[in-house]
């Protein structure tokens, strides 16, 4: 029955994707709807069915309320519903929370865009950015497009799943548009646990949470090389660096501020050290080059995947295309090391040859 909005002005809320981020932050959001009268207290997860030890696994999260395969051990509050139907989780929704892999948005926003409520506003969580012919585009703006026009906030920070899931203490940005939005977003996900500050910057938040999982590769090869912590710290600078160039240069209008939010150095730090891409190079590294990302994805991740490695390319392509890549060795040289045969060595060579803004590295 759909709700009569004159007596009803509470927000209901709906989940897209339920993988170990959606698990995670389906605490939080279920937590909060729980206790805010701002929110209605029923959330929604769309949940891709699959059988799990025999049964269904949106049986189980409504049953069980745990997702066993993305999240083991860490209960979901009762009032979050897994609904393996994608237009049925979305009807009527106020704000859409976007947090499964960018690959399966593909036709997804066509689908739902008729059962959400009138003035229906999103937020991604998604870290990671697509690339046309034209160049990149951002995945809020590839939603808010599919969603004809919905306006698009994006969350971003240092936020591994597990620990989220386990209540430790962490972090997060919200990019908006419209402040209206991002403060109502910031009492969705805000508790005592998970920090959420706003800044009016999208395109900022956004770009470093996917080019932090391309660093990342860089510090999972330096990982499967065994090397320590004073390289790995030389690989998450000279990436900062790299990161900072290329979103101004193509978003000028990003502040410096931005980098120093949990969007920026809290989530490469973290990324570089407890991350899927990392945890995938070091493993490519250990093989010997004889596996290929996606076979050690396929192994290692119990069906989630890593983005890193798409971003690298598509990065390359850009800056082949704009004749900047000699200006980013380090983008360039985890490209090579990934896609071209390259030694692991190049990844230190290659940055030495730019001198002065590596002088760090080069002395």
């Amino acid at each position: 029955m759909k709700r009569t909005r004159e007596f009803d002005q509470r927000k209901q809320v709906a989940i897209v994707g339920s993988g170990a981020w959606g698990s995670a932050i389906a605490r939080i959001i279920g937590r909060n709807c729980q206790r805010l009268d701002t929110f209605h207290s029923t959330v929604k997860q769309w949940v891709f069915e699959e059988t799990v030890n025999g049964r269904k696994l949106t049986d189980i999260i409504n049953q069980d309320h745990e997702n066993p395969k993305y999240m083991p051990g860490q209960k979901l509050p009762h009032n979050v519903v897994a609904d393996p139907d994608i237009c049925s989780a979305t009807k009527d929704a106020d704000i859409l929370i976007f947090v499964l892999p960018h690959q399966f948005l593909n036709g997804l926003c066509e689908k739902i865009k008729a059962s959400v409520a009138p003035g229906c506003i999103g937020i991604s969580l998604i870290k990671g950015v697509h690339f046309d012919e034209q160049g990149m585009v951002l995945i809020s703006d590839m939603i808010k497009e599919g969603m004809g026009g919905m306006d698009m906030s994006v969350l971003m920070g240092a936020n591994l799943a597990p620990e989220v899931a386990a209540g430790q203490f962490c972090e997060a940005t919200i990019g908006c548009r419209d402040e209206t939005n991002g403060t109502l977003l910031q009492s969705l996900f805000h508790d005592p646990n998970f920090h959420v500050a706003v800044r009016k910057d999208v395109p900022g938040v956004e770009i470093c949470g996917a080019l932090k999982n391309v660093v990342a590769l860089g510090a999972g090869f330096v990982d499967g090389m065994g090397l320590g912590d004073n390289t790995k710290a030389a690989i998450i600078r000279i990436g900062m660096m790299e990161m900072k160039r290329f979103i101004q240069s193509h978003y000028p209008e990003v502040e410096d501020a931005t980098f120093f939010e949990s969007c920026g150095v809290a989530d490469l730090i973290v990324t570089c050290y407890g991350g899927r891409n990392r945890k995938c190079a070091e493993a490519f590294v250990k093989a010997g080059g004889k596996k290929s990302f996606d076979e050690l994805e396929a192994e290692l991740l119990n069906g989630q995947k890593i983005q890193g490695t798409g971003t690298a390319v598509e990065v390359v392509k850009i800056l082949e295309a704009e004749g900047k890549l000699e200006e980013y060795p380090l983008f360039n040289s985890i490209h090579g090391i990934a896609f071209e045969g390259k030694p692991m060595e190049s990844l230190f060579l290659d940055i030495d040859n730019m001198g002065e803004m590596v002088e760090s590295l080069a002395g």
